[in-house]
């Protein structure tokens, strides 16, 4: 792969702003939101050690995460472009009814339908990813207009598939990938736990993570610096698009249903945890282990509170607060690095 000419310059105006507001902004977030995961696992591990603490119980709060995880980590490649992608949800259902008619169509239980479903729900994700991320890009459409309308869309689609009422997977694929493990771990967490390895390396260490970055920072500069913005946007919701398309099937493998109106805060979720996780709304900055402790934060919030009896209700109210103050502590460091 040959360097673009405006390489270097699209580095400079990437780490000029995005990366001193990324060492800021994300990373002082990330070591402030990492201590408060940290002591929410010591404090709900004290109370409860013999329930709470106990690998039976952390196998399952991180197999419940990793799903989200694939949407969150989509999410903030997105973000951090200073957009926004409500569809996610929506395509991750209609990524796993189309890998169910598709698996269906080979004959379920068959050798082929275990290649062929994640092939055409990862594909049909990276079909609405692309969608999205070409309207935004040159139709100059704001993305939370594009994304809100792919989102019924997508819904739509997969409701006009079903008739409304939810598929089942094939047992082959609940009971193997659904419930296999590897050195006692779902294999869907290695899968999750791969994926966003990867990605995190493409956002920190590669031209494309520093693209993403500089468009995020100052999209004029950016393309004035060489970056193909309209491209990489593009590529952008792709990905986002492509992980929810994946996160569907292996929903589908997980809860062996296609779970039509069971994701219906999937987007707001991702988002969430993204933001509190460290990346600024505004852009150019933020990281995927922030993203990672903010998928976290929310789930073992949930996965304590159930152990101690407390009603879940107070599970929205204490992550609504920490969104809050992430979101207050992002505007406040981008206030002080003005002046």
């Amino acid at each position: 792969m040959s360097v673009e000419a405006g390489e270097p310059m699209a580095a400079q105006v990437g780490g000029l702003r995005g990366r001193a507001v990324l060492d800021r902004v994300a990373g002082s977030q990330v070591v402030w939101i990492a201590l408060v995961l940290a002591a929410m696992l010591v404090a709900f591990g004290a109370l409860r050690p013999h329930s709470f603490a106990t690998s039976f119980n952390l196998l399952n709060m991180v197999g419940d995460a990793a799903i989200l995880l694939l949407l969150a980590v989509g999410m903030t490649f997105v973000i951090i472009t200073s957009g926004i992608d409500l569809s996610v949800g929506g395509v991750l259902v209609f990524s796993a009814v189309t890998a169910a008619k598709a698996m269906e169509a080979v004959g379920a239980e068959s050798g082929t339908a275990l290649w062929v479903g994640p092939l055409v729900a990862v594909a049909t994700g990276l079909a609405w990813g692309v969608l999205n991320g070409f309207v935004v890009a040159y139709g100059r459409i704001p993305a939370l207009i594009v994304t809100l309308g792919t989102l019924g869309m997508s819904l739509g689609g997969a409701l006009l598939i079903t008739g409304g009422v939810d598929m089942r997977a094939s047992s082959r694929l609940n009971l193997g990938l659904g419930l296999d493990k590897f050195l006692g771990v779902p294999e869907i967490v290695w899968i999750s736990a791969a994926v966003t390895v990867a990605l995190a390396v493409l956002l920190a260490q590669c031209r494309f993570g520093r693209h993403t970055y500089a468009i995020g920072s100052n999209t004029e500069a950016a393309r004035h610096a060489g970056v193909r913005v309209e491209r990489q946007l593009v590529k952008v919701y792709g990905l986002a698009g492509l992980l929810a398309g994946l996160a569907g099937y292996l929903s589908l493998a997980k809860y062996g249903i296609t779970g039509v109106s069971a994701h219906s805060t999937d987007n707001l979720q991702a988002i969430a945890a993204v933001v509190i996780g460290g990346t600024s709304l505004f852009g150019g900055a933020g990281t995927v282990i922030g993203t990672v402790i903010g998928v976290f934060i929310p789930a073992v919030l949930q996965n304590g509170f159930q152990i101690l009896g407390v009603k879940p209700f107070w599970q929205q109210v204490v992550v609504g607060a920490v969104l809050i103050v992430a979101v207050y502590l992002d505007q406040w460091r981008r206030r002080a690095g003005d002046h």
